[in-house]
């Protein structure tokens, strides 16, 4: 089992592949039986899978019960990393709210549900602008000195933002999308994390399924699903367009002897040695399919191939639509 080093001034060591646990409880239909998924993450910890990211709003709370009742055994044996940042009303979350007294309370209330007495990792799940980042990072520190979070990140913020932050209290890990069909990252992000040392955590590293090459043009989404309302998948023009990338992936997983699941998360670990993904599944075959995917290696000539390849692909569709971009900071 790989490790990585999330962080230089506030290290964690971590699973080099995580699971992310949101589509436990929502965003890709048909969501599981809530039973069924604490055995699945019982038996994910007999696979080997040991760094777990959930958040307050995944479900809302349900993803974080799961890993409460599934993990507390075990509780010693993994990490656990989880998010605040969003208003949760009735059950729904109306917008974003990163008030001291908020973070508190979803602290708290996220300490209870996964049955623990500290957070490992906890994030700011999206940039509030109606709260300074010192009034975040002055709360996060405080919760730090209590010894009910050992170390944080922030997830999708800006340059400005990670910079101002980590100088406050310096940051473990940011979280963001990254993937071979999303690349944004390498232009500012990756350079801003080597330099101060923080490590970067890569959600929908697989491309919410498109880098498998299960998806094509005549695929249907259910309205529930969160790829309905996304560019990509909304057009059947990009889905097929964006097949030249899904050809990439499949040719050289192939020459590699992997599928090209593990290629993906192979290519993104091979970045940089403090990149971790962390794809979700709730099904046993494709967890330890995934976690098996830092057995796959690439020499710096490799990559550089394999690099200079994707630049010459264009990637057809955005990835949000307006209103999920409204909660990205630029």
């Amino acid at each position: 089992m790989k490790t990585t080093i999330l962080g230089k001034k506030s290290p964690l060591t971590v699973r080099s592949v995580g699971l992310g646990c949101m589509g436990m409880v929502s965003a890709y239909p048909p969501i599981p039986d809530k039973q069924d998924m604490v055995r699945f993450v019982r038996e994910a910890v007999g696979q080997g899978a040991a760094f777990f990211d959930t958040a307050e709003v995944y479900g809302p709370y349900t993803s974080e019960e799961i890993l409460g009742e599934a993990l507390e055994g075990v509780r010693d044996q993994v990490v656990i990393a989880t998010k605040f940042g969003f208003d949760i009303q009735g059950g729904t979350s109306v917008g974003l709210d990163s008030r001291p007294e908020t973070i508190r309370k979803a602290v708290e209330g996220s300490l209870k549900r996964l049955r623990t007495d500290h957070i490992d990792l906890l994030y700011q799940h999206r940039a509030d602008p109606k709260v300074p980042v010192e009034a975040v990072a002055e709360t996060v520190a405080r919760l730090m000195e209590e010894g009910k979070v050992l170390h944080w990140g922030m997830s999708e913020v800006s340059i400005r933002t990670i910079r101002k932050a980590h100088a406050l209290v310096p940051l473990t890990a940011i979280q963001n999308e990254y993937s071979i069909w999303y690349r944004e990252a390498e232009k500012a992000l990756l350079p801003t994390l080597e330099e101060l040392g923080i490590g970067l955590v890569c959600f929908c590293p697989l491309g919410r399924g498109y880098l498998t090459g299960t998806l094509n043009k005549d695929r249907q989404f259910d309205a529930a699903d969160v790829r309905a309302r996304m560019p990509r998948f909304q057009s059947a023009q990009a889905l097929d367009a964006n097949q030249e990338i899904v050809a990439f992936v499949k040719r050289h997983a192939a020459e590699k002897g992997c599928t090209p699941a593990q290629f993906a998360l192979a290519w993104l670990m091979a970045q940089r040695g403090w990149i971790v993904p962390i794809p979700g599944t709730t099904k046993l075959q494709r967890l330890q399919e995934n976690l098996a995917a830092d057995q796959v290696t690439f020499t710096a000539g490799e990559m550089r191939r394999l690099n200079g390849e994707l630049d010459q692909i264009v990637v057809t569709g955005d990835r949000y639509n307006a209103q999920q971009n409204r909660l990205t900071e630029q």
